[in-house]
């Protein structure tokens, strides 16, 4: 204000308004960088300590002078925050996994591994995380009853899918507790009888979604079904949920693992392993495997992809830094799968990107 009014008094530019308003709008500018910022960091910089001890006592009156209005304004924003902004804020996907880059994950694996799985959790389907049907674990619905106990007892679920002649033709689902006021009664008993609906999903239903649906109809099992209608898998409550938290072991349940670690470098997987679980297992990046994952869901499927067709026993697969060799197969499955790490590859690709 003060530069306006010496230049509107001092300086007559008649009726040149675009003379002026350059004039002024430059030599003002120039002139309050100059005064206003870099003289005084100069200055200050130069003279640091010279600098505090002249400038202290004014901030610290100015500090005693202005405390009254930054307290009221202080507590203002402090109730406006209270009341509105917190309700309204929500933190995206997207900035939940920068800040999860940002962590040291030596320091907290397990947190990482929870937030590593929140962030997945919208993009996961069915078929990800499902039991394959050739591991399903059913009961055809003409089974007698001593055979159904039998199989209840050696698997110990709480639930069980029932079939009739096919596992494509599921007719529902046995709840085990629904047993308990029968336990006594021989073959003759109609279990059948007892059978509950199943509630059927697509292989593409996003396990978010499948989460709510659980809750809604106060269910804890789904039969994933494919493109043709047929049995692709079943998924549970505790399926969806182990995504985040991690596998989840009850007192009943002989701990199951899917690979055995030989050393730092090896390692021996069931085939049927989960390629979500390989990935955190492995501490692999997802994006290296992109380009041949295709529609795998396990460690099998994706050797089937690497391969293109199906592999012979002890045959060696390689991509990247990993090679994988078939240890055990049947006609139709690949059982059991060798992983080894080479990580010389690995400082050779880095040092290509270099």
């Amino acid at each position: 204000m003060l530069c306006n009014y010496f230049f509107a008094s001092t300086i007559h530019f008649g009726n040149s308004v675009i003379l002026e308003f350059l004039l002024i709008t430059v030599v003002l500018t120039f002139l309050l960088l100059l005064f206003g910022e870099i003289m005084p960091k100069i200055y200050s910089a130069q003279n640091t300590l010279k600098f505090c001890r002249k400038a202290a006592p004014a901030i610290s009156f100015l500090k005693k002078f202005f405390s009254p209005l930054s307290a009221l304004l202080v507590r203002s924003s402090f109730l406006v925050n209270r009341c509105v902004a917190k309700r309204n804020y929500n933190i995206s996907v997207d900035e939940l996994s920068q800040a999860l880059e940002l962590t040291d994950k030596s320091e907290i694996s397990e947190e990482s591994n929870i937030l590593e799985g929140i962030i997945r959790f919208g993009e996961e389907t069915a078929k990800e995380v499902m039991t394959s049907r050739l591991d399903m674990v059913d009961l055809e619905i003409n089974t007698p009853y001593s055979e159904v106990l039998k199989c209840i007892v050696e698997n110990a679920y709480s639930r069980i899918p029932v079939y009739a002649e096919s596992r494509d033709n599921i007719k529902g689902i046995l709840y085990i507790k629904d047993l308990l006021p029968h336990l006594g009664k021989g073959d003759n008993f109609r279990w059948q009888t007892l059978v509950r609906p199943a509630y059927f999903v697509p292989e593409t239903k996003m396990i978010d979604d499948l989460l709510r649906d659980f809750q809604a109809n106060k269910i804890h099992i789904a039969i994933v079904v494919d493109e043709f209608g047929g049995t692709s898998g079943i998924v549970t409550m505790e399926d969806i949920i182990e995504e985040i938290v991690g596998e989840i072991n009850d007192e009943y349940d002989d701990e199951e693992r899917t690979y055995v670690k030989l050393n730092d470098r090896t390692y021996i997987f069931e085939a049927k392993t989960l390629l979500s679980d390989f990935y955190k297992i492995m501490k692999a990046d997802p994006a290296l495997f992109e380009k041949v994952e295709g529609d795998a869901d396990t460690l099998a499927g994706l050797l089937l992809e690497i391969k293109g067709e199906f592999p012979v026993l002890h045959e060696r697969l390689d991509y990247g830094n990993y090679h994988f060799e078939v240890l055990e197969m049947n006609t139709r499955r690949i059982l059991k799968v060798k992983v080894i790490i080479d990580p010389s590859h690995s400082m050779e690709m880095e040092e290509g990107k270099k």
